[in-house]
């Protein structure tokens, strides 16, 4: 008996998105790991030297976030959204040939992970900005949960996988198979036949695209659903980062868990990412998107509170532990996720689409490095433990912060962007 197709799986140009991005989500976690070990391995990269290769791919981000949400809007999305795979593979080819000639250096790696950093950003808010105009606005909760799950897929597979390929085929073959990827996901976008709406002329001057970005910034700040999202988000994300550089420390010094498990542990992220992929639409239509956004981030944050526990327990229930904690965070981060992404770009003019997207991209990722240093001083002063109760109560206050907000009376998503007041 043939198993019968339905929703999204339906949907030609939809499946040739996402396919494509599927792709290259898997060939982003390979390099995330294939390029540190190329550096480490290959290069005799010193800690200092690997620290800053981490930060130069996240660099991009702040660097030119808001000015790519600015150029997002102003051109047809597919077309970019190619170009940047197929310059993301060209880059990524310099590494192999400069092993071939022999003249691969750090600095260059760092300029390579910078290049395909730059895309990454075009690539990530294109994507973001693009799928809205793909499928209807009642279908964008089953199409960024597949995103979601492909997402989550990748982070599980995509960094064991560029580790063996490394084992398996040399760095330099496995860098090769790495950009094979994007060229494979550029292929897949050439197939989709929806036309965009036509683009609205603007001034391309510098003062009318900061202008453009100030409008972008505006409608984040101004929009009192956006506002509220991005508020919260910050929030979460800044006490997040906080904790993750403690909770290894916590892990290895302070429960002296071997390093197998540390791994296991959390490889179970992953896991409950695509669970929440899995639940999430089910969760919306049972609580309404307000609600489900809420109440999953204030699981979230009670599920972290756990985390001290371990410290009570023997080793083996401790992992136990840390395991469903991570299943369960991760999870309902990701029925959170959806819903807020699906909730914005249903309230945002097709025209702010990008720059909403990197506005709000923007502003949470320049929590990242704060996040990082505090939660280092504080895990130095206060110690790790005290560290990740003050990150899982700071997970609880974005919760809140959402839950005295308006967002959670609203129960479905607006037809139109008109329609927002009406439903908050």
């Amino acid at each position: 008996m043939k198993m019968k197709l339905k929703g999204l799986w339906l949907h030609r140009d939809f499946r040739n998105l996402w396919f494509g991005q599927t792709i290259a989500m898997f060939g982003s976690h390979i390099t995330l790991l294939a390029f540190p070990l190329l550096a480490a391995l290959y290069l005799d990269a010193t800690p200092f030297q690997m620290g800053v290769l981490y930060a130069v791919e996240f660099l991009p981000v702040i660097v030119i976030g808001l000015h790519a949400g600015v150029w997002v809007d102003m051109k047809p999305k597919r077309p970019m959204l190619i170009t940047v795979d197929i310059l993301r593979a060209l880059f990524i080819f310099m590494i192999p040939v400069a092993m071939y000639f022999d003249f691969l250096r750090i600095e260059l790696l760092y300029v390579v992970v910078f290049l395909i950093g730059v895309n990454t950003v075009f690539s990530d808010i294109g994507q973001l900005s693009y799928l809205p105009f793909i499928i209807k606005k009642e279908e964008l909760i089953e199409g960024n949960s597949k995103m979601e799950f492909s997402s989550s897929s990748a982070s599980i597979v995509g960094q064991s996988l560029g580790g063996a390929l490394i084992q398996a085929f040399t760095a330099p073959m496995a860098v090769i198979i790495t950009a094979c990827t994007f060229l494979s996901s550029a292929l897949f976008l050439t197939r989709i036949k929806k036309k965009e709406p036509p683009i609205q002329k603007v001034d391309k001057k510098e003062e009318k695209i900061l202008g453009q970005i100030a409008e972008g910034l505006k409608f984040v700040t101004k929009n009192k659903v956006i506002r509220g999202l991005t508020i919260s988000a910050m929030i979460f994300n800044f006490f997040t980062v906080l904790m993750e550089p403690i909770f290894i420390l916590y892990v290895s010094r302070g429960l002296g868990l071997p390093p197998v498990y540390i791994g296991l542990i959390f490889a179970m992220s992953g896991v409950g990412a695509l669970l929440g992929a899995f639940i999430a639409e089910t969760m919306t239509k049972k609580l309404g998107i307000g609600p489900c956004i809420v109440i999953s981030l204030i699981i979230a944050g009670i599920a972290t509170l756990m985390i001290p526990l371990a410290t009570l327990l023997p080793m083996y229930l401790s992992i136990a532990l840390l395991i469903f904690v991570q299943i369960v965070d991760s999870s309902m981060v990701i029925v959170h996720n959806i819903n807020q992404r699906s909730l914005r770009v249903s309230i945002t003019p097709d025209n702010l689409m990008g720059r909403m997207n990197a506005s709000i991209r923007f502003c949470i990722m320049g929590t990242v490095p704060l996040g990082a240093l505090i939660g280092g001083a504080l895990g130095s002063w206060i110690g790790t433990l005290e560290t990740l109760i003050v990150g899982a109560l700071g997970i609880l206050l974005a919760a809140i912060y959402l839950a005295m907000s308006s967002i959670r009376s609203i129960q479905h998503l607006p037809k139109n962007p008109a329609q927002e007041e009406v439903n908050v």
